[in-house]
């Protein structure tokens, strides 16, 4: 348990009362210390403030307990009935309000819209942990796994992390990216040939892998003859992203790893002696401020992972949910409205559900509830974006709404820096499939992968 847990003085679950609760309580027992009267015994006095003190303590500490045992939930990850509907569980927390405290994960977790939108954008809440504080570290059997995570974005603050990112952003502004339109169409198009004529399809191994996979590594200049090998290594690192993964997965991860930094490291050597017009070739020639080799190759496994894990469950995500409500196909190929769409899917069905954040101070996240300096935090973005405090009718699929907005792609410092690709791959894929196959629809009813984490179809089969 994190902090310094109490015993509890509710008989129930173990509770994680910390050591900024127990400040707390002390703060407030001392306000209710009569002050000492003029003439009074001092003997007589020290006894009863001692007294009332204790008596203070213990009340406090119990409204203490009591309000953390109200907020404390058990939710099994990998039971198939939660992955495949988070929603029902994230409508309890909801029902409560304020942050909760989840005891298979041993975090305290914000799922209202508005909380967890400024902890992304709060100073206080940062991807590594304060000054003086361990950071976490990997097993040894991970190290090569460690090695291409230690300069990723998402384990960077400023001003190393200013000075990576800044480094990349070139690569996303938005008149490069609107320049890969054409040819995202004429690659959606040449993969629904493929299958066009077998009537079915699995549309997530045919098409929503198959597309952004191939969209990042003609961006970053690998071989489209390595992108089989790009999605294996991807989806055996992510799975360590979960906080659930076995020891065997984790070896996996780790070959993956290794595999594909051999391959950027032979690729960024080609680039040196032979520039392209290509994302490596950007990076490795930099100057004033180059990045190492080693950047380099966080940067790009970045890219890979993120940007292409998360857009192919979204588009998977988005394709069943309007199957299973979109009747009118208006939408076709006006690009505003197909917007809408990507942007509804987005928040009605994100593919990634949680994000953690280390607090860089005690922080008071609710009456009772402080998070310690250094201590973990959960940020629930899946229920984020069906907070019923924030949005119009949240649990329905609604493209146009007046009130859209989401936390998919996080916000502030951490704010995904492909989203405008990945926006763009998704109103391609999606204008592009209902237009070819105007009759489409679920083959079988899709059900989720096993990962909460990465929330993600384990199949879409379809037929026309």
């Amino acid at each position: 348990m994190r902090g310094q847990p109490c015993e509890p003085l509710v008989n129930a679950v173990t509770l994680p009362v910390s050591r900024a609760q127990l400040k707390t309580a002390s703060r407030q027992s001392r306000r209710l210390v009569p002050f000492n009267p003029v003439g009074s015994s001092q003997t007589v006095f020290e006894q009863a403030r001692a007294k009332t003190i204790d008596t203070a303590m213990a009340y406090t500490l119990t409204m203490i307990t009591q309000a953390i045992e109200s907020r404390t939930f058990s939710q099994n990850p990998k039971d198939p009935v939660f992955y495949n509907d988070p929603y029902a569980f994230y409508s309890k927390l909801h029902k409560l309000g304020g942050p909760i405290y989840w005891q298979d994960y041993d975090l305290w977790c914000l799922s209202e819209f508005d909380a967890v939108n400024n902890a992304l954008r709060d100073s206080r809440f940062a991807r590594l942990p304060p000054a003086g504080f361990a950071k976490p570290e990997h097993p040894a059997h991970l190290s090569d796994f460690s090695k291409v995570e230690e300069y990723s974005l998402l384990a960077l603050e400023p001003p190393h992390h200013t000075r990576i990112r800044k480094s990349v952003n070139q690569a996303f502004m938005n008149r490069r990216i609107v320049e890969m339109e054409a040819g995202m169409v004429t690659l959606a198009h040449e993969l629904i040939d493929r299958f066009e004529g077998d009537g079915q399809t699995d549309l997530l191994r045919t098409y929503a892998m198959q597309l952004p996979v191939t969209v990042i590594a003609r961006l970053l200049g690998v071989p489209e003859t390595q992108t089989e090998a790009l999605l294996d290594w991807s989806h055996a690192m992510v799975r360590v992203y979960t906080l659930t993964q076995t020891h065997e997965e984790e070896i996996e991860a780790n070959k993956a790893a290794s595999d594909f930094r051999d391959l950027l490291l032979e690729l960024i050597g080609q680039r040196r002696a032979q520039p392209q017009d290509d994302l490596l070739s950007h990076l490795v020639l930099l100057q004033p401020d180059a990045l190492s080799d080693d950047e380099i190759v966080s940067t790009a496994v970045l890219l890979l992972n993120a940007g292409h894990e998360a857009t192919v469950h979204q588009i998977g995500n988005a394709v069943k949910v309007l199957l299973e409500t979109d009747n009118d196909r208006s939408w076709i190929d006006n690009d505003k409205q197909t917007d809408n769409i990507v942007a509804e899917a987005m928040r009605y069905d994100a593919p990634l559900h949680l994000f953690t954040r280390f607090a860089q101070e005690d922080i008071d996240l609710h009456p009772g509830v402080i998070v310690e300096k250094g201590q973990e935090v959960a940020l629930l973005l899946g229920a984020a974006n069906r907070d019923p405090g924030r949005f119009n009718n949240a649990n329905q699929f609604l493209p146009d709404r007046s009130d859209g907005a989401t936390v998919a792609f996080g916000a502030g410092l951490h704010f995904c820096v492909g989203a405008i690709l990945a926006k763009l791959e998704m109103r391609v894929a999606i204008n592009t499939l209902f237009k070819r196959l105007p009759n489409l629809h679920l083959g079988t009813q899709p059900e989720y992968a096993n990962s909460f984490h990465f929330h993600g179809l384990e199949s879409l089969q379809l037929r026309w």
